[in-house]
C-alpha cells in the first residue's frame, strides 16, 4: 500500500467516525433530554426546576438529587410541591409553577404569577419511589437548618425513609448540633439507619440497639423486631433483651394510662356525686331526681349554645363558659322549688322521699322528652377543648383534661363555701344538731332550701361538663345516679373529702377491671366489692357525725 493510499484511508476513517458520533447521539438522546440543566445544577437551580416540566420519572429523580446537592433552601417549596402533587407545567408559557390558593406561584420565590384559571396546566407526575427520594432530599437539606424544629423534622424524615447515604450527613449534623433534644433524635435516626443497613458492621449495630430502645419513639419496637430478621446470634440476643425492657416499660405506661383514664372517669363521678353528697349526706334526703338535675344542666348548655350560635356566632368558643352560671342558676332554682314544694313535707321519712323524687324524675324526663324530643342533642366542643397532647408518653385529650381541672375547681370552691361562708357555717351547724341550731336562731328551713339548691346547682354544672363526653338525652341522668350513690356511700355520707377519694378510687378501679372483665361485669364487680366493704365499714371511708348519721 502506497503512502498516498494510507493517508486517504486514514482521512476517510476519521470522517466516518466524526459522522457516526453525532448520529448515535441523535438516535439515543430523547427529545426531552435534560442533560444540560442537570450539568448546571450546582450553579442554576432555576434551570433544574424549569426542566421538571418535560422530564420523565427517572429524570425527575436525577433532578431531585441535583437540587438537593445545591443546598439552596429556596428549592424546598418546589420539592415539597412536587411531592404533594401541586407542581404543574404551564403549557402556555412553558414555565413550572406551584398551584396554591387558586393562584400560580413561582416555585423558587413564591411570588404570585397569576390566577390558576387563566392557565393551561398539566400536573407533573410523581410516584411513591420519587416521593421517598424527595423526602430523603428534603431531610438532607433541612438537617443543618437554623430552626431546631426543622432539624428535628429532618431527622424524623430520615427515620421514616432510611438510606445508607444519610449516615455521613447525620454524623456531620450530630457533631455540629447544640440542641440536646435534636441531637438525641439525630442519634436515634442514625441508629435506625444502621440497624436497617446491610453494610453496617456488627459492632455499629450492637451500639445502635440501646440508642433506639431508649429513645422512647413509638416505632422503636417495630424497628428492633425488623432488625432481628437474619441477625447474628449476638445481635439477636441484644435486640431480644432490649425488646423485653420495652415490654416492661410499655406495661408501666399502660398502667399509667389506665390511671389517667380512671382519674378522668373519677372527675366525672365527682361532679355528678358531689351535689348528692350535700343533699343526701347533709339533709338525709334520698333524692332520686338528682340525675335529672344533671340532665337539665346539659339541656341548659344546649339552649345557651343554640342561642349563641344563632345570634352571636363569634362567641361560640365561649358558650360553655357562659353556660356554667346559667346551668347553675337554673338547676339551683329548680332544686329550691323541689325542696319547698315536696321535700320539706317528707323530712324524717326516707322511703317517702325516695318514692316522691323517683316519681319526680320520671315527670322531668317525660317533660324534656316532650319538649326536645327523644333524639340526642349535640353541643359543639370549643376549639380549646378539641384535640389531644402527649405528656411523657401519655395521650391526653383536651376535653378530659379540662373536665378534670373543672372538677377540682368546683370541689375547691365548694370547700370554700362550706368552710369560709356564713351559709356553710349554718349548714354544718344544722348537720351536727338541727334543734340546737334552730335554738341559736338559725333559720333551718332557709338553710334546707339553700342546701338543696346548692346541691342541685352543682349537679347542673356536672351536666355542662358531661355535654363534652356523653350524649344529651332525657335519660342522661339515669346513667350516673347509681354510680353517684355508690361514690357517696363508699366515701362516707356527707364527707366531701370522702366523696373525692371515693370517686377517684371507683374510677381507677373501673378502668383497671374493664380490660379483663368488660364494662358491665366490671361495674358488677365494683358493686359487689362496695357491698363487702360496707359490711365492714357501714359509714364509709370517712365517717361523719351529725343528723344524717343519728337518724
Amino acid at each position: 500500500m502506497t503512502p498516498a493510499r494510507s493517508f486517504i484511508g486514514l482521512v476517510l476513517s476519521l470522517l466516518l467516525l466524526a459522522g457516526a458520533t453525532p448520529l448515535r447521539a441523535q438516535e439515543t438522546t430523547p427529545a426531552n433530554a435534560i442533560t444540560a440543566p442537570v450539568a448546571s445544577a450546582a450553579t442554576d437551580p432555576a434551570a433544574l426546576v424549569a426542566a421538571m416540566g418535560e422530564a420523565n420519572l427517572r429524570e425527575l429523580g436525577a433532578i431531585v438529587t441535583e437540587l438537593a446537592a445545591t443546598e439552596d433552601t429556596a428549592v424546598v417549596p418546589a420539592l415539597q410541591a412536587l411531592a404533594a402533587g401541586t407542581l404543574y407545567l404551564d403549557k402556555a408559557t412553558g414555565a413550572v409553577v406551584i398551584v396554591a390558593g387558586g393562584n400560580r406561584l413561582d416555585p423558587l420565590t413564591q411570588a404570585v404569577i397569576g390566577p390558576e384559571s387563566a392557565a393551561d396546566l398539566t400536573r407533573i407526575r410523581v410516584n411513591n419511589s420519587l416521593r421517598r427520594d424527595i423526602a430523603a432530599a428534603l431531610g438532607a437539606m433541612t438537617l443543618m437548618n437554623d430552626d431546631p424544629r426543622t432539624r428535628m423534622s429532618a431527622a424524623r424524615a430520615m427515620m421514616a425513609n432510611v438510606d445508607d447515604a444519610n449516615l455521613p450527613l447525620l454524623d456531620e449534623a450530630i457533631a455540629a448540633e447544640t440542641d440536646t433534644a435534636v441531637r438525641a433524635l439525630m442519634q436515634v435516626a442514625r441508629g435506625v439507619t444502621l440497624l436497617r443497613s446491610a453494610d453496617a458492621s456488627l459492632a455499629d449495630k450492637l451500639a445502635a440497639v440501646p440508642v433506639v430502645a431508649q429513645s422512647g419513639e413509638r416505632d422503636a419496637a417495630t424497628v428492633l423486631t425488623a432488625a432481628r430478621a437474619n441477625a447474628p446470634a449476638e445481635l439477636d440476643a441484644a435486640i431480644a433483651s432490649a425488646l423485653a425492657g420495652l415490654e416492661q416499660e410499655r406495661a408501666v405506661w399502660n398502667a399509667l394510662q389506665n390511671v389517667w383514664f380512671g382519674i378522668s372517669l373519677g372527675s366525672v363521678l365527682l361532679l355528678a356525686a358531689i351535689g348528692l353528697a350535700i343533699t343526701f349526706g347533709v339533709m338525709g334526703v334520698i333524692n332520686m331526681a338528682h340525675g335529672e338535675m344533671v340532665m337539665l344542666g346539659a339541656y341548659t348548655t344546649f339552649l345557651v349554645q343554640l342561642f349563641i350560635r344563632q345570634n352571636f356566632p363569634g362567641l361560640l368558643d365561649y358558650s360553655l363558659l357562659i353556660a356554667l352560671p346559667a346551668a347553675f342558676l337554673v338547676t339551683a332554682a329548680i332544686g329550691v322549688g323541689i325542696e319547698r314544694g315536696i321535700i320539706r313535707w317528707l323530712y324524717g321519712r326516707p322511703l317517702e322521699t325516695l318514692l316522691a323524687t323517683w316519681g319526680l324524675s320520671l315527670i322531668l324526663q317525660q317533660a324534656v322528652r316532650t319538649t326536645f324530643g327523644p333524639t340526642n342533642q349535640m353541643v359543639i366542643a370549643p376549639t380549646w377543648m378539641s384535640g389531644s397532647f402527649q405528656f411523657y408518653g401519655l395521650s391526653i385529650t383536651y376535653g378530659r383534661f379540662w373536665i378534670v381541672i373543672f372538677a377540682m375547681i368546683v370541689f375547691a370552691l365548694l370547700l370554700l363555701v362550706l368552710n369560709r361562708t356564713a351559709l356553710g357555717l349554718q349548714m354544718r351547724a344544722v348537720t351536727q344538731n338541727r334543734r340546737m341550731a334552730s335554738a341559736m336562731g338559725i333559720r333551718t328551713p332557709f338553710v334546707d332550701a339553700m342546701t338543696f339548691g346548692l346541691g342541685s346547682g352543682i349537679a347542673g354544672l356536672a351536666g355542662v361538663a358531661l355535654t363534652q363526653i356523653d350524649n344529651i338525652s332525657p335519660n342522661l341522668g339515669q346513667n350516673y345516679i347509681i354510680d353517684s350513690f355508690m361514690v357517696v356511700v363508699f366515701g362516707g355520707v356527707g364527707n366531701l373529702w370522702g366523696t373525692l377519694v371515693g370517686a377517684m378510687t371507683l374510677g381507677i378501679a373501673n378502668k383497671f377491671l374493664e380490660p379483663y372483665a368488660g364494662a358491665v361485669l366490671g361495674k358488677i364487680l365494683i358493686l359487689v366489692l362496695i357491698i363487702l366493704f360496707i359490711q365492714r365499714r357501714p359509714r364509709g371511708l370517712f365517717a361523719l357525725k351529725g343528723r344524717a348519721v343519728e337518724q
